[in-house]
């Protein structure tokens, strides 16, 4: 009878074989992860777009695209909820009455992946509201009353409106930003902001809180706290800073002020009013941010901005 003997891998042949393959995990890591981060900026990209379709088929509806802020508070976002498959929540809320009545509390902490960055560490600023990280764009005058942007105070514009004003490809309708972060303290501007009075809104100059900041007086980290609220930081910006600007944005009580878009690196994207999207770095000069955010403006915009 023949016996045989089976070849097997020695100690030191599989420690070697470990050794590789942790080599080769290691080396994959960054591209997993450069992956997995490309990904989530997709899906940013792609919740703006869809956005952006909503706004067209509530356009196509009513003949003019939805307020920014209306006479309740309430966001353009809530107004085109049944056009991005949320009716049930849409049915939620009584918009003969404030969003901040207790009738609309129900539907003021229902939270929607639609209006939520993947990519922002903070998912929600308040318990009671369902967060967002896109606002619309009023303008880039500070107050949302009366302002040159497609989502002011009331607004009721027409995409014929825009196309012949600026052009909607060149038109910015909404950008993705950070939510607060709910500090007393002013530790960043990325997620902090002032807050000042209704009355400071009138002549407000761009140095507005910045002396505030310094002090560490007004300080408020409710930025973004719920997609249904239309107020200032909230549902709508103004495109009065640049893009992470070092001077902290500024809101007077809601009804509008000095704000950037913010981001943790030095890109965000934007939606145009034609429904496309583009990543917009920090390096944006504020003449063409505020271009950018006035529809009816006839300046050219650099190529290459």
């Amino acid at each position: 009878m023949t016996t045989r003997t089976r070849r097997a891998f020695t100690l030191f042949q599989l420690l070697l074989i470990l050794a590789l393959l942790a080599v080769l995990f290691a080396l994959a890591l960054p591209a997993i992860a450069q992956a997995r981060l490309k990904a989530l900026r997709n899906q940013s990209s792609n919740n703006l777009r869809q956005i952006a379709i909503a706004l067209q088929s509530y356009h196509d509806v009513y003949g003019t695209l939805p307020p920014g802020n209306d006479d309740n508070n309430i966001s353009g976002f809530a107004h085109v909820l049944p056009f991005i498959e949320q009716q049930n929540v849409y049915q939620m809320i009584d918009f003969k009455k404030s969003i901040d009545d207790k009738d609309n509390a129900a539907a003021r902490k229902v939270e929607l992946k639609t209006f939520l960055n993947p990519l922002d560490k903070i998912k929600s600023v308040s318990a009671d509201y369902g967060a967002t990280n896109y606002l619309l764009c009023a303008g880039s005058k500070p107050a949302l009353v009366n302002n040159d942007g497609v989502f002011g105070q009331n607004s009721k514009v027409k995409i014929t409106d825009i196309v012949v004003g600026s052009g909607t490809s060149n038109t910015m309708i909404a950008g993705e930003s950070l939510k607060g972060d709910g500090g007393v303290k002013a530790t960043t501007v990325k997620r902090q902001h002032v807050l000042l009075k209704k009355d400071d809104l009138k002549g407000i100059k761009d140095e507005a809180g910045v002396k505030d900041w310094e002090n560490n007086k007004n300080i408020a980290a409710d930025r973004c706290a719920s997609w249904m609220d239309g107020r200032f930081l909230q549902g709508t910006f103004t495109a009065t800073r640049t893009l992470n600007d070092e001077k902290p944005d500024v809101s007077c009580a809601g009804f509008g002020g000095l704000s950037g878009l913010r981001s943790e690196n030095d890109n965000v994207f934007i939606l145009f009013a034609d429904g496309h999207t583009r990543s917009v770095s920090a390096k944006v000069k504020l003449e063409v941010w505020q271009t950018l955010g006035n529809y009816k403006s006839e300046k050219a915009l650099p190529p290459d901005f």
